[in-house]
């Protein structure tokens, strides 16, 4: 386990609801090549905070490399109507890039 890891699963446990600690934990574990525990930290800050939309992307992301298209490609959709929800554009600029480089709606419904 990295210092950056342990440091951050420290200041965690004094907050463990702190979205940007849960997402700073998933992306770790990304960079260290696992993905099932960034995932459970990703879902984990999902379930504590929905309206965090810059997990979607990275979400999707993972889901992408797991090779869970099917669900890479909900997931941006997600993340997009909150962007759109939240008037954030850049967000909904680059999950609908991604939603998009996966293919379109008619692909997946």
């Amino acid at each position: 386990m990295s210092d950056r890891l342990v440091l951050l699963k420290n200041m965690l446990s004094e907050n463990p609801k702190d979205s940007f600690l849960l997402f700073a934990i998933a992306k770790e574990y990304e960079g260290l090549g696992r993905h099932n525990d960034a995932l459970d930290f990703f879902l984990n800050l999902k379930k504590e905070n929905p309206d965090y939309v810059g997990l979607y992307y990275h979400l999707g992301k993972l889901y992408e490399q797991k090779e869970e298209i099917e669900t890479a490609f909900f997931t941006y959709k997600e993340g997009m109507e909150i962007a759109k929800k939240q008037g954030d554009q850049h967000s909904l600029n680059e999950l609908a890039a991604a939603k998009l480089n996966l293919g379109d709606d008619e692909d997946f419904e």
